[in-house]
């Protein structure tokens, strides 16, 4: 599976890598605002911004001189505070298209358990057509997990999962403020773009958060009990569950919080594109025609692919989810 991806990535990540140079432009430190904005009556309470001002630091990574792109390393405090020092930091990479006074931006979400090397790709290939893309790290993942931890945003432990959702759902809309305030952004096309888990959680991120007018969920969908109770990979979740007595309306009950569906209907306002494999195993495809249903069925590309051979659509996809993020 990973030799599948890896084929459709390669082209890219060399390009990628053989324009590395060490960057010349500077540091930046500031402070910036979140939950300036009433919270929308549509908005759960477990997601509302906590008004606040926070600190970021903004440093240089490496420069595309081909692609025209400058990479940036962005951290700032999670509102959230776990017991891991390492995850209450966000850490975020900010590609940055040059020589443009203005330019749409969306945040990108990984996969499960990715190396982040799919999000790179992703990001430098948007922001070479003109999209700024703040590579934003979900709960947990790369410098956000612990060391020597197996700590994880998904866990057989229900509630660890659901606030390590919340949280990330809350860092993603800090990580949108960040955005709304830079002054060579389009405040009027901010989007989300998530890949796989990435983009569940994007999509329900993006019902929480107004400003976000452009979303993009490639190989990802709604309806996580009806698409995954049954699934072989949810197994040891759902053995785990009914050993302590719980049934499968319990389970919708107690994931319904997290669960894209729940609130598809805020996608309604939104511009939507879905991408989705009519032959998905991982995601099944009845979870994309749940939230393209109930988010007002608006774009969606299917291919004839499952998961992971979605990526011999790669290119197609991304000329896809370019055009729709320009709009």
């Amino acid at each position: 599976m990973k030799t599948t991806i890896t084929i459709a990535l390669f082209f890219m990540a060399v390009l990628s890598l053989s324009e590395l140079n060490a960057g010349t432009f500077v540091e930046e430190k500031g402070t910036f605002q979140v939950g300036t904005k009433p919270e929308s009556a549509k908005t759960p309470e477990i997601y509302h911004l906590k008004k606040t001002h926070l600190n970021y630091i903004l440093k240089p990574k490496h420069q595309l001189p081909v692609s025209n792109v400058d990479v940036f390393i962005l951290t700032f405090p999670s509102l959230t505070k776990t017991p891991f020092p390492e995850n209450n930091t966000v850490y975020a990479e900010y590609y940055v298209p040059r020589n443009l006074k203005t330019f749409p931006a969306t945040v990108v979400l990984d996969i499960t358990g990715g190396d982040q090397s799919l999000s790179r790709t992703i990001s430098s290939y948007l922001a070479s057509r003109g999209i700024g893309c703040l590579f934003v790290q979900m709960a947990y993942y790369g410098p956000r997990r612990p060391p020597d931890s197996k700590v994880r945003l998904l866990s057989p432990d229900i509630k660890h999962t659901l606030k390590a959702i919340q949280q990330t759902v809350l860092d993603i809309r800090t990580a949108v403020a960040w955005l709304e305030q830079r002054n060579d952004v389009d405040k009027s096309r901010i989007g989300i773009t998530g890949t796989s888990l990435g983009s569940m959680i994007g999509a329900l991120s993006a019902e929480m958060e107004p400003s976000v007018s452009k979303v993009v969920v490639l190989l990802g969908g709604g309806g996580l009990i009806e698409g995954y109770y049954d699934h072989p990979q949810a197994l040891i979740v759902r053995k785990a569950f009914e050993l302590f007595g719980g049934t499968k309306k319990q389970l919708v009950d107690l994931l319904a919080p997290v669960d894209p569906l729940t609130h598809a209907e805020n996608l309604k306002s939104k511009q939507l594109l879905q991408i989705a494999g009519r032959n998905d195993v991982i995601v099944p495809p009845v979870m994309a025609q749940a939230l393209w249903e109930k988010s007002g069925k608006q774009q969606i590309q299917w291919y004839d692919c499952g998961h992971y051979t979605a990526a011999f659509y790669f290119f197609d996809a991304l000329n896809l989810i370019a055009q729709h993020l320009k709009k």
